[in-house]
């Protein structure tokens, strides 16, 4: 049991960013039989090789740690400085853990590592640190110094470490100024650099070839100076978001070389167009939240291999994305266009497209042809249009056969639309203005599991006379929020979870749940129900029923339950 414990002592926490590799973690290795030794007061020594003073409140370094020791864990404690007699005589060390401290530049002398020539892991993150270490051992393959106040650091910090692999300085105070061009020479093993939450002005040159993941978001970055990326063949994920990116700090070369790229992200930036030169081998871009107005066809086409496309938030209007302007991305899986003023579905989209989402736009309308060229979309989300029933066409759908998800809420729809797809799994029709349900347009339905109608002015005679005949796989109901006053007959028999809060009902007869014996949570709340409104006779036949919620009604409801019926939590008023 000891390395997966000795794992939680040795690791700072929480970790410094997502993703780390295998090799960021110290070698715990076989355990060993404990010596004959003493053990720093309050801390435990599980093993020889192993000291663990974590959060013990600590003001002063620990005496009396063996010089065998090869794990030292100081984490979460309120050290203020480390005196060189005592490091110097831990040679043996290969992880340092002082993550969560108080140390300040000052309390971290200069020599402080020169004798610790088998230090491989050094976490010092959360502490108080203006200036990085002048000198760490060349032997170093994981060094996190994040979240402190750290302004500069020097060429032997990092430099000359052939077995780095992880540095981690994101959450500083680094500008240019104080990353020297040098910072990584010799160090050509790094593949994770994080150097987010700084106040970088441009993107850094002279970084590591072999880097492969290079945090840069949420500096003051304008620009990529030509060539920065030259170099970084390897690298498979960028991250350049929330920075002050143009059009002009970018060229057609920024990104050209990047021959491993897969994942880019540049969105919360202030580019007008999609950037140029982006690689084949490109999975993932994420372009939201600037102020792109125009998508051009030549921009992408060096992208053929996009699988993912985010734009949601920009400034595309009517015009901003033509007919054929994806062309080039072929195998597009998934475009987000979420709140961009479109006016109409894009046309001639992808057609191996599998997720389009619009949402919170200005589309008025479905033509026949409209989704005609994206057959195979599996999800489509219209939710917050200007969709009127009259202006869904009643085959807007047909070529739809693959969808399983359809999101239009919060529109303008009166009635359900005609023509859905017989594959759909959920549906989403809350917040519109339906005043009917008709069995016509559920027809046929008989996998969808998921039915959202919250919000609209349903009136239980407003439901047609079979209206849930053929949604035989129906788990989900949601008809809260309309203006139901008693529970709708006849229910599909697989419901398990049925919404009616908000409403008008104020009596639940015996005969309400005879239809649903599967169901397993009812939401009542906020309706008119008083004292005794609720027949006990309601929930025979309900023996799975967990959830029975009446909270907000005039009057605290009695719910008698019959003793063959577990009863489940019942929230009260």
């Amino acid at each position: 049991m000891w390395p997966s414990l000795l794992l939680l002592l040795l690791l700072p926490s929480p970790l410094p960013v997502s993703g780390m590799d295998d090799a960021d973690f110290p070698h715990l290795g076989e355990s060993s039989q404990p010596l004959n030794r003493a053990c720093p007061s309050r801390c435990s020594c599980p093993r020889a090789d192993t000291v663990d003073c974590d959060g013990l409140d600590l003001r002063v370094f620990p005496d009396n740690i063996t010089r065998a020791a090869q794990h030292l864990s100081l984490q979460n404690n309120q050290l203020q400085e480390l005196p060189y007699n005592e490091l110097s005589r831990l040679s043996g060390l290969r992880t340092l853990n002082l993550h969560n401290n108080l140390i300040s530049s000052e309390g971290l002398p200069d020599e402080a590592f020169e004798s610790l020539t088998q230090l491989q892991h050094i976490y010092v993150a959360q502490n108080k640190l203006s200036v990085a270490p002048q000198f760490l051992p060349r032997s170093l393959r994981v060094a996190d110094l994040a979240a402190n106040q750290v302004m500069e650091i020097f060429p032997l910090t990092f430099g000359e470490k052939p077995a780095l692999r992880s540095v981690y300085l994101h959450n500083n105070q680094l500008s240019n100024a104080g990353l020297p061009p040098d910072a990584f020479r010799g160090s050509e093993a790094i593949t994770t650099l994080s150097l987010s939450n700084n106040r970088l002005s441009y993107l850094p040159p002279s970084l590591p070839p072999s880097l492969e993941r290079l945090h840069l978001q949420n500096n003051l970055i304008s620009k990529v100076p030509r060539g920065a990326l030259s170099r970084q063949t390897q690298l498979r994920e960028l991250y350049l978001q929330h920075n002050q990116l143009t059009d002009s700090g970018l060229d057609a070369t920024t990104f050209s070389k990047l021959h491993s790229l897969e994942y880019l992200d540049l969105s919360h930036n202030q580019l007008t167009t999609v950037p140029a030169g982006l690689p084949r081998t490109l999975a993932i871009l994420h372009l939201g939240r600037n102020r792109i107005r125009q998508v051009e066809a030549a921009r992408l086409h060096g992208a053929r291999g996009l699988r993912y496309l985010l734009l949601q938030h920009n400034q595309l209007g009517s015009s901003g994305l033509p007919a054929g302007a994806l062309r080039p991305l072929r195998g597009l899986h998934t475009l987000h266009l979420y709140g961009n003023g479109l006016d109409r579905v894009p046309p001639a989209l992808p057609r191996r497209l599998q997720a389009l989402v619009l949402p919170h736009n200005r589309v008025a309308a479905l033509g026949p042809r409209d989704l005609a060229a994206t057959p195979g979309l599996a999800e489509l989300n219209l939710a917050y249009n200007r969709l009127a029933s009259a202006r869904v066409h009643r085959r807007a759908f047909r070529r739809l056969r693959a969808l399983r998800s359809l999101d239009l809420a919060g529109n303008q729809l009166t009635r359900l639309p005609m023509g859905l797809p017989t594959g759909l799994r959920t549906l989403r029709l809350q917040r519109n203005q339906l005043r009917m349900l008709e069995p016509e347009p559920l027809a046929r339905l008989d996998q969808l599991r998921d039915l959202n109608l919250a919000h609209n002015r349903l009136r239980v005679g407003d439901i047609g006379p079979g209206t849930w005949h053929e949604l035989q796989a129906l788990q989900v109901l949601d008809l809260s929020h309309n203006e139901l006053s008693f529970v709708p007959p006849d229910l599909p028999e697989a419901l398990e979870e049925l919404h009616l809060e908000g409403n008008r009902i104020s009596h639940v007869g015996p005969e309400a749940f005879l239809s649903t014996p599967c169901l397993r949570a009812l939401f009542l709340r906020a309706n008119r129900l008083h004292m005794m409104s609720i027949s006990a006779e309601a929930f025979l036949g309900l023996p799975n029923l967990r959830v029975v919620d009446t909270a907000g009604n005039p009057e605290q409801v009695l719910i008698r339950l019959p003793p063959t019926t577990r009863r489940g939590p019942r929230a009260g008023p």
